[in-house]
């Protein structure tokens, strides 16, 4: 084998080679990032997804429910209910307090949803009083009602139609008064000891037959609206950035929604937004001259300016009947003699009425020395007394504040004395001068306004409580505060409300005779006097036929001298006097007519005058004719 063959065979026994790898591509160099990029962001979390309308509006609702108002909305409510009971128990069927006022005031909150609906023109001509005009402007209106007259028709739902607004002027009284004292920059508790005081305070529960009376929550309620408005508040002061003229304005409707409600109340009212405004103007002129900062008042004059001219058209429009009725019956006209009648005096104001559960029968010997304990037992509330007296001490109002407070409830209790204050020289001067003082009777209503700063000053005193248990918090390095002192913090409230509690009567309403509901009227019903004819104001809202019948602030002349023509009924001349009049129908009730000088009427048969006899379901109908 030569050396070739050798090399060959070499090649063949030698083991192979490996392949040669492919090239890899060289890598890049990682680029840096853009200046504007964050080089974290890849370590952020994923962004979350936008949620849809649904689940928006899910949270709104949310938000809205824990909100303050709204749990200040719902808690009025049930402490109303609670308050009130038993109101709510049987409320087709039951008055609180008695038959008098509250079937009259049931025909009220009736008389508008009819006849809006029929004949707005004819909106103060009531069917009771036949024949008088303007009936309906025989006392307080509450006319601001009357959106619930249009629900509901006949006795039942008139009786209903009381026990919900009754329920629900006070669940307003306890809002207004939170609002306005949350406004003026309390606390909660401070606010809620307000709320339940102006509420629930003990001579209120003797006005249950008085619903004007009780509806005084548009009062606090306007107030807070124009408070809020005007960025003012009683411990911040003035504070420019928060005027909101929506809120002035939507405080003045509010406040021209209350006089719709009655004169009684709103009259007073009215004066003292005159009065506010006027220190409203000297306030601005104060800061015009003496400061340098000057602050844009324009907005808020506009907004007063129109909020103030819709209250005013308001009240008069309102007071036009009311001065068409006076001018029509002068015994309309209050005299300065039935002011004395009503004047309590000043131990009225430590005396609780018979209603109240807590002093009712504690004070019976006390009310026994009133002349007229329903007007004259005006007890604000103990526990509302001593923490208002605590509030001139330790508040969170400044003691100018405090002064201007106290000369209020001072003021208030000694106007509310009437002519048991200085033998009424004072009152006196109100009513010769004051337009429409005259026409207000009961001095003694003006409790409203000691309550109302009694819980502002007693509101100071439990929030200045509450900031000192939160500095010892924080002081302490606590979470929250303990326990007991939560509780503390309770008491003044459970005070008030142990005091509101009620123990009034639910006098069941008796069921319209079946002949009201077929005779034609006009109808006279007999016996006729104050009691019986409130009840058949209530009974005619089943069909609001006209009726002679009327009880009221004061009875006219004519209805007087019906009930004198009638008590021979049905001799010639009380017939002949009776078609004169345009009646049609005379029902007599034995039930109630036995013991009455019209009881003869019961066997007579008006045989000879054209008169035609016949009983309906126990009751004696006479059928005049022409």
């Amino acid at each position: 084998m030569d050396v070739t063959d050798q090399a060959a065979a070499a090649v063949d026994d030698a083991p192979p080679k490996p392949e040669p790898e492919p090239e890899k591509p060289a890598e890049k160099p990682a680029a840096e990032p853009a200046p504007d990029q964050d080089r974290w962001a890849a370590f952020a979390p994923k962004p979350q997804r936008v949620p849809g309308r649904l689940r928006r509006a899910a949270a709104r609702l949310g938000r809205g429910l824990v909100h303050e108002g709204t749990l200040a909305v719902l808690g009025a409510l049930a402490l109303a209910v609670l308050m009130t009971w038993p109101a709510v128990r049987y409320p087709q069927y039951t008055l609180p307090q008695d038959l008098g006022d509250p079937t009259l005031v049931a025909w009220l909150l009736s008389w508008p949803g009819h006849i809006l609906l029929e004949d707005p023109a004819q909106l103060w001509h009531g069917n009771a009083f036949f024949p008088e005009r303007w009936s309906y402007a025989f006392t307080d209106s509450l006319l601001g009602y009357a959106p619930a007259g249009l629900l509901g028709s006949g006795p039942m739902d008139a009786v209903l139609r009381y026990n919900i607004m009754y329920v629900l002027a006070h669940a307003l009284a306890f809002l207004g008064a939170y609002a306005l004292v949350r406004q003026l920059g309390a606390g909660r508790f401070g606010a809620l000891v307000a709320g339940i005081a102006f509420a629930y305070a003990p001579w209120r529960l003797a006005q249950a037959g008085h619903l004007h009376v009780l509806s005084t929550g548009g009062i606090a309620l306007a107030l807070a609206m124009l408070a809020r408005g005007h960025g003012w508040s009683l411990r911040y002061g003035f504070r420019p950035d928060r005027v909101r003229p929506v809120w002035i304005v939507a405080g003045w409707l509010v406040a021209a929604w209350q006089v719709t409600l009655g004169f009684g109340i709103g009259l007073v009212f009215g004066y003292v937004l005159a009065g506010l405004s006027v220190v409203v103007v000297l306030g601005w002129l104060v800061r015009r001259i003496f400061r340098r900062r000057r602050h844009r008042f324009g907005r808020i004059f506009a907004a007063d300016l129109v909020g103030s001219a819709i209250f005013a058209s308001v009240a008069v429009l309102m007071a036009l009947p009311y001065l068409t009725v006076v001018d029509q019956h002068p015994q309309a006209q209050r005299q300065f003699r039935e002011v004395g009648v009503f004047s309590p005096p000043l131990r009225g104001f430590l005396t609780a009425p018979a209603e109240s559960w807590l002093w009712g029968s504690t004070h019976s010997g006390a009310r026994n020395v009133l002349y007229w304990a329903p007007e004259m037992a005006l007890l604000p509330g103990f526990a509302l007394l001593a923490l208002a007296a605590a509030g001139l001490v330790v508040s969170v109002w400044s003691v100018w504040a405090r002064v201007l407070l106290a000369a209020g409830v001072v003021g208030t209790v000694l106007l509310a004395m009437g002519t048991q204050f200085l033998d009424g020289s004072a009152y006196r001067l109100l009513y010769d001068w004051v337009p429409g003082w005259d026409a207000l009777r009961t001095p003694g209503r003006l409790i409203i306004w000691t309550t109302l700063l009694l819980g502002v000053l007693a509101a100071g005193a439990v929030t200045a409580f509450a900031v000192r248990v939160w500095a010892l918090v924080r002081e302490r390095d606590w979470p929250t505060p303990g326990p007991l002192l939560r509780l503390a913090a309770l008491v003044p409230v459970l005070l008030v409300l142990a005091e509101g509690l009620n123990n009034t009567p639910h006098e069941v309403v008796p069921l319209p005779p079946a002949a009201l509901a077929t005779v034609d009227g006009p109808i006279l019903v007999l016996p006729s006097d104050q009691a019986t004819d409130q009840l058949v104001m209530l009974w005619s809202t089943d069909r609001f036929e006209p009726v002679v019948n009327g009880g009221s602030g004061f009875g006219p002349a004519s209805l007087t001298e019906t009930r004198e023509m009638t008590l021979t009924f049905p001799d010639e001349a009380s017939v002949s006097y009776l078609r004169s009049l345009g009646v049609e129908t005379v029902v007599v009730l034995p039930d109630r007519v036995v013991g009455t000088e019209w009881e003869g009427a019961l066997q007579a048969t008006g045989d000879g005058f054209g008169v035609t006899r016949e009983e309906i379901d126990g009751a004696v109908v006479f059928h005049l004719g022409a």
